[in-house]
């Protein structure tokens, strides 16, 4: 565990190197961007950061702005400054002249498409976990957090979790709480620019979609599939929105198959590390 600060504020961030083999040095370094507000780096430890380290890639997962044990300010939730805070800590760590392939869950997997498309040059990859895409999902997550943020301000949920020796129901509460009614999260997710075909069409690098069967953020994902050059769709059978915790065998399976198949391809085209 170790703490970074980019782009002005303090990061907390999980740095996993390569297991040892031939050119894992040469792979694009894997970077995890999680879900929004009561999410945070663990979620990817052990169902998916652990074995793409073991595969032979170096990982980074970190908590986003705001989030588990990252600083809190009070505004910069919009993707564009999740993007700048991305690119900064990348440039401390040392990888920001490394090709990157981006996993994001949910949220995480909004942003990373942001990524994707400010910085065609860095990003050479994405894996995206039931993202976020559609126009609808904007408004029914604001409307969401909203409601969140009136039932926890002044609430004595944190206190009385404490008192029970919930002491991470406890934290994860009371981070919500910070989140939704004291930062311009609510706000800026209010005004996020919703993607379009266009937006998909200049999508070049390889793109692999994960959606539960029965997740409402299926149609989107098959926008993306239809609309983005190198787009891969996969559908987990039996499941919702939540594909990460439900589904880690066969996600794993999925996810380590992307990166090995990005990876090769790479090789094989002698694409230059920058």
């Amino acid at each position: 565990m170790s703490f970074v600060r980019a782009n002005g504020l303090r990061f907390h961030v999980q740095r996993l190197p390569a297991d040892a083999g031939a050119g894992a040095d040469r792979r694009p370094v894997v970077v995890f961007l999680h879900g929004l507000v009561v999410d945070n780096l663990s979620s990817f430890y052990c169902p998916l950061a652990v074995p793409v380290a073991r595969s032979g890639f170096e990982t980074v997962l970190y908590d986003l702005r705001g989030h588990g044990r990252s600083e809190r300010p009070a505004t910069g939730y919009d993707s564009d400054t999740a993007v700048r805070d991305l690119v900064a800590l990348l440039d401390v760590l040392g990888l920001g002249n490394r090709p990157t392939h981006l996993v994001g869950n949910s949220y995480g997997a909004t942003l990373a498409v942001h990524a994707a498309l400010a910085r065609p040059d860095l990003v050479v990859g994405l894996t995206l976990l039931e993202p976020p895409l559609a126009g609808a999902w904007v408004e029914n997550m604001v409307d969401t957090l909203s409601a969140a943020a009136l039932s926890l301000e002044d609430s004595p949920v944190p206190a009385e979790l404490l008192t029970l020796r919930l002491r991470k129901a406890a934290n994860l509460t009371s981070i919500a709480d910070d989140l939704l009614n004291r930062t311009s999260l609510i706000d800026d997710i209010a005004a996020s620019r919703v993607f379009t075909p266009t937006d998909y069409a200049r999508l070049a690098c390889p793109t692999s979609t994960l959606c539960g069967e029965h997740s409402e953020l299926l149609p989107g994902g098959r926008t993306l599939a239809r609309h983005a050059p190198r787009a891969t769709l996969t559908v987990l059978p039996g499941l919702g929105h939540d594909v990460l915790k439900e589904s880690s065998g066969v996600l794993r399976e999925t996810v380590l198959a992307h990166l090995r198949t990005t990876a090769a391809s790479r090789a094989r085209t002698g694409a230059l590390i920058r």
